[in-house]
């Protein structure tokens, strides 16, 4: 069912259309405010209206059965209780599903020339390491959380979910509204203060990261990409 396009919270703010050569290669990246009910119905209804080959996820491919651990959980109709958008686009997608973000081997090729290539000081080095390897033990326990799940049969959160000052069963305006304030708080947070430099060399990585995997996926059909909304313009110049 094709959602209706005077639903404020389907606007076209956070999403971006990146035409391919031919008519099956574009890519839809959808910018989200994580485990909002706005972005979860944007997530779902996008998914509905533009049919993808693939969804891709700003998730890493270690973490990613977990979420689909929480998206078999969901009930008819309903996104999925844990994992938010992540979850729900799971749920929603009728699709291969893949997860594109950091850890990962092409990552790690990647964060290995940047360095190379940028030469930045050994304590920014050191921190970007520890910031690494503190995602890796989460993907991984994200992992292990979903082998859990399969042989218990029970839930495993892992993580508490990001409290809005809406719900899903808010009318849609007030949903749209309170997104719109926390992104514009982010972004304009982003954009006040410069992010420190092992921030931006991890982050940097991650965005061109994403964007390559996105580039070999639209070889195989129209790819649409859930990404947070901090990281919705560096993987569109990083496409484009």
């Amino acid at each position: 069912m094709v959602p209706p396009r005077d639903d404020p919270r389907l606007h076209d703010e956070y999403v971006r259309t990146l035409p391919g050569d031919g008519p099956d290669d574009d890519v839809t990246l959808v910018g989200v405010v994580h485990d909002h009910p706005a972005s979860v119905h944007r997530v779902r209804s996008l998914i509905a209206e533009r049919d993808p080959d693939t969804v891709a996820l700003e998730l890493s491919p270690l973490a990613l059965p977990l979420f689909e651990a929480y998206a078999t959980d969901a009930e008819a109709d309903d996104p999925p209780e844990y994992g938010g958008e992540m979850s729900a686009a799971v749920d929603a997608a009728d699709c291969d599903v893949v997860g594109i973000d950091a850890p990962s081997v092409a990552f790690l090729r990647r964060l290995a020339a940047r360095i190379r290539d940028e030469r930045p000081a050994p304590g920014t080095v050191a921190r970007v390491l520890r910031g690494v390897a503190g995602v890796t033990r989460h993907a991984l326990t994200c992992r292990a959380g979903a082998a859990l799940a399969r042989l218990t049969g029970r839930t495993v959160e892992l993580d508490e979910p990001i409290e809005h000052d809406c719900t899903r069963r808010d009318a849609p305006d007030a949903q749209a509204a309170d997104e719109r304030r926390q992104a514009t708080r982010s972004l304009s947070l982003t954009r006040a203060f410069e992010p420190p430099e092992p921030v931006h060399l991890r982050d940097a990585t991650r965005e061109a990261c994403m964007a390559a995997k996105l580039s070999d996926l639209r070889r195989e059909g129209d790819a649409l990409a859930v990404v947070g909304i901090d990281h919705l313009e560096g993987v569109a110049a990083e496409l484009s």
